[in-house]
């Protein structure tokens, strides 16, 4: 029996399912504050300087509710999950995270977050799951901190918020921490940051660099780089996550499929080669997709259309997206109520082993 099973928001006995939110952020006190500390002292990288410093210095209400309910493991949580008819969190560090740090304190913030993560999900079992982060660039330390998070502390998968200081994952010296991953059976969840300094620029002067298109950008490029470079023919157990409803891939598979098997059959590119499968089937195969910030039915349906039903599982993206209506608008989609559960509830706890 999993402890889903014994509590959730109120209410939740007289429900056919629970709804799991799976990209919901955290951030330890200790971080925010070195984040803070950069913003001032450092000469950071324009997306770092754009986004951390509308949360850490604007004066706007929205910002601030937002970092102080990232730091929030307890009561203040949990009364928003209530709130809003959440059951349960698959709580994970925040984006940036560790890749903007330096290496030793990247490792040091790693340890400090998942011993949180994994100390709230012992206090209160039916609300919470946890991610593991490590710090990327120490790939050693990585696979070491990622085994004792899974094998110690009992945390669900791993936490990448996206590229680490300009490099992908997709680099052949990150293959040790993804195919210890897949040996622990646990899921990699992809999650945005801003674009690095060598793409933002035109994003940066539109003002589109964010939420708004910038995360996308960046982060479906960082998947389609992993895919395109054999990654999951190389370890075919490894199990991606991906929010925002795949950061808009869904939409150009069949362009993507089609472009992609001119450029192998042209060789026009030393980086493009020949895959076990179409670049669309490995979205049937090896990545699920969340729909963290994209609660609106056309796209939610597309999406279960092209990649599989089985595939698409519900997220809030809290705190950065906290709308409590919106599970209503979930709870009216215009799917069964078998078809609802697995949305919100059975395919998150095969996927994360809840």
């Amino acid at each position: 029996m999993s402890a889903l099973d014994h509590g959730g928001a109120p209410g939740w006995e007289d429900r056919p399912y629970r709804r799991i939110a799976t990209e919901e952020a955290y951030a330890p006190q200790e971080m925010i504050d070195e984040y803070l500390r950069m913003f001032r002292e450092e000469d950071v990288e324009i997306g770092f300087r754009s986004l951390m410093g509308y949360f850490l210095t604007s004066e706007h209400p929205q910002p601030q509710r937002v970092v102080q309910r990232l730091a929030d493991l307890g009561e203040r949580r949990i009364a928003d999950m209530d709130a809003a008819g959440i059951d349960h969190q698959i709580i994970a560090l925040t984006a940036p995270g560790t890749q903007v740090l330096d290496p030793g304190f990247a490792e040091e913030l790693a340890t400090l977050a998942n011993d949180r993560i994994a100390a709230a999900v012992s206090d209160h079992p039916a609300r919470y799951t946890g991610l593991a982060a490590v710090g990327f660039e120490r790939v050693d330390s990585a696979v070491a901190e990622l085994q004792r998070g899974v094998t110690e502390l009992g945390l669900r998968g791993l936490i990448a918020n996206s590229h680490i200081k300009g490099t992908y994952l997709d680099n052949p010296k990150y293959e040790p921490i993804l195919r210890t991953a897949a040996e622990l059976d646990v899921p990699v969840y992809l999650h945005p940051q801003t674009l690095p300094d060598n793409a933002i620029g035109p994003y940066y002067e539109a003002g589109l660099d964010g939420a708004v298109w910038g995360f996308a950008a960046e982060t479906g490029l960082h998947l389609l780089r992993m895919i395109t470079s054999g990654l999951f023919d190389r370890i075919p157990n490894l199990r991606l996550v991906v929010g925002h409803l795949g950061e808009g891939l869904p939409y150009f598979l069949h362009r993507i499929d089609h472009m992609h098997g001119k450029q192998v059959a042209a060789g026009r590119y030393e980086a493009t080669k020949a895959l076990r499968q179409p670049v669309s089937e490995y979205f049937r195969t090896n990545i699920w997709l969340t729909t963290s910030g994209m609660p609106w039915e056309p796209a939610i349906s597309f999406a279960r259309r092209v990649v599989g039903a089985d595939r698409v599982m519900y997220a809030m993206d809290y705190p950065y997206q906290y709308v409590p209506e919106e599970v209503g608008e979930m709870d009216a989609l215009p799917y069964s109520a078998d078809e609802l559960r697995a949305f919100y509830q059975t395919i998150a706890q095969d996927v994360f082993g809840i």
